[in-house]
């Protein structure tokens, strides 16, 4: 899934203004000024897009996790490094920190999304990559499950209007 989107949807659903995004980033201490963040908010077509790198969005979601869950006495955050990537995987699984969600709970936000998956298949995307067992998550289910969340917080089922005009 495209890093910019996700960042779009979990802003929509989680209904963070710009003071708390820029909060969240602090957090981090990725100190990020408003133009910036406008700039990998925005649309593809949009004047002034900016691609969301990935380690952006992994300083985003480690944010989260401290705004949602407080920071662990000498935590550091984890910067990315350069050429790595972020997978579906490690967003559902900081996502999931972030949210302090257990199987349950993220079972129920995929069902809210109509994409309904079994404790099994769950459990197969938290498995570490070598794990015979390991499933690789979709950019489907990922968009799926942020679907769910965003019914659950907002109560509301999102519009792509909606996510991309917040």
């Amino acid at each position: 899934m495209i890093t910019n989107d996700v960042l779009r949807r979990v802003r929509y659903a989680l209904q963070l203004n710009d003071t708390k995004m820029l909060a969240i980033f602090a957090s981090v201490d990725n100190e990020m000024n408003e133009d910036f963040l406008h700039s990998i908010m925005a649309k593809e077509e949009a004047e002034g897009y900016v691609f969301c790198r990935d380690s952006v969005l992994s300083l985003f979601l480690d944010g989260l996790i401290y705004e949602k869950r407080g920071r662990k006495e000498g935590a550091v955050p984890a910067v990315l490094p350069a050429k790595a990537v972020l997978s579906n995987n490690d967003i559902l699984r900081k996502l999931r920190i972030a949210l302090n969600f257990k199987d349950e709970d993220m079972l129920n936000a995929l069902k809210l999304a109509n994409f309904p998956v079994s404790k099994g298949e769950l459990s197969a995307l938290f498995r570490k990559a070598d794990h015979r067992n390991f499933k690789p998550c979709g950019d489907q289910l990922l968009r799926r499950f942020i679907d769910g969340i965003t019914v659950q917080f907002r109560g509301t089922t999102p519009s792509t209007d909606a996510v991309e005009a917040e």
